[in-house]
């Protein structure tokens, strides 16, 4: 280790440092490092994780899911970072919807465990798009069945209901243009129009399982569609109220806190500008950028490294393993 005094153990090579517990270095080295790595990796998943089903992403072995490891979904949705902001983009995008909110006000534990939110959002994303078939399949029917009890009015006299093709349409839009915009910021700012309008395509599948039309399926309908979808935006005090919880968010623990800033101002900053003056988070747009950008550049590689064992990795293992014949 750096600045550590190196010292000859009897009967060791001279070119064998150890550290004082008499071990070689290089394996303290590598426990330290191991450490480090599964400490980090666990206070990122805790993010994430602990709401919803628990899916085994591992098994059965040579089971693709719905979309297999070849698919855009599977490359764009595997990076945790752009992932995280992207979801924290989409609830706020989500929230300009006065229906798609009164649904998450009226039946949501979000005020006391926003964290929560966010995990179950991540549980459902990961789950239809790494895990096995069935899981895939049973998470998209669990939803549906919640769905049905999601009903009520909303404070302009509207009734709801979170199964409404038309609401599920917008959820699912708010959602895939924001990770996808994650993903040309942070991860692949190259990747081909046709690349995206393939991803389009391949997550519209999940949003008609659910049960919404007219969904959108290219790049240039998505964009279509949220222009469309401008006038029929409020930025209401229950807008707002959303902002304030989401933005003053508790860390999962102290350690977690700069990073946890870092990814809810990296969030914000994906907004269309549009979208962050109706939710009053323009005046400090210029300095976001400045330092979210960047900052996101720079903690993205470490989670990578210390997400060794990932949900994507595992899938891809599970995909590629070839099934036991009885």
């Amino acid at each position: 280790m750096p600045d550590q005094p190196q010292h000859q153990q009897p009967g060791s090579s001279k070119h064998s440092p150890v550290n004082p517990a008499g071990d070689p270095s290089g394996n303290f080295t590598q426990r330290l490092t191991h450490r480090l790595r599964s400490k980090l990796a666990a206070g990122v998943t805790h993010l994430t994780t602990g709401s919803g089903p628990v899916l085994d992403y591992s098994s059965p072995p040579g089971d693709p899911g719905l979309f297999g490891p070849d698919s855009v979904c599977w490359k764009v949705h595997a990076d945790f970072t752009s992932m995280m902001t992207g979801g924290i983009s989409a609830l706020l995008l989500q929230a300009l919807h006065p229906l798609a909110l009164a649904g998450v006000w009226d039946h949501s534990s979000f005020r006391t465990d926003i964290l929560g939110r966010l995990r179950r959002t991540a549980t459902f994303i990961a789950g239809t798009t790494y895990g096995s078939r069935d899981d895939a399949l049973a998470l998209i029917e669990r939803v549906k069945r919640i769905h049905l009890d999601v009903t009520g009015v909303a404070p302009d006299g509207q009734s709801y209901c979170a199964s409404e093709p038309a609401l599920l349409t917008w959820v699912h839009v708010a959602e895939v243009s924001s990770f996808m915009t994650a993903h040309l910021r942070y991860v692949n700012p190259v990747l081909s129009v046709a690349a995206q309008d393939q991803y389009f395509e391949e997550t519209a599948r999940i949003a008609e399982m659910l049960g919404a039309v007219d969904i959108p399926r290219s790049r240039a309908e998505i964009e279509a569609y949220l222009l469309a979808m401008r006038p029929a935006l409020v930025a209401s005090e229950r807008t707002r109220e959303v902002v304030r919880i989401l933005m003053n968010a508790p860390a999962p623990s102290l350690a977690m806190r700069p990073a946890g800033t870092l990814m809810l101002n990296a969030g914000v900053d994906l907004l269309p500008d549009w979208a962050q003056t109706m939710l009053g988070l323009n005046r400090y747009a210029a300095l976001r950028r400045t330092f979210a950008r960047p900052g996101v550049r720079v903690v993205a590689p470490v989670i990578r490294w210390a997400l060794v064992n990932g949900v994507s990795k595992r899938a891809r293992r599970r995909a590629a393993a070839v099934r036991k014949r009885d």
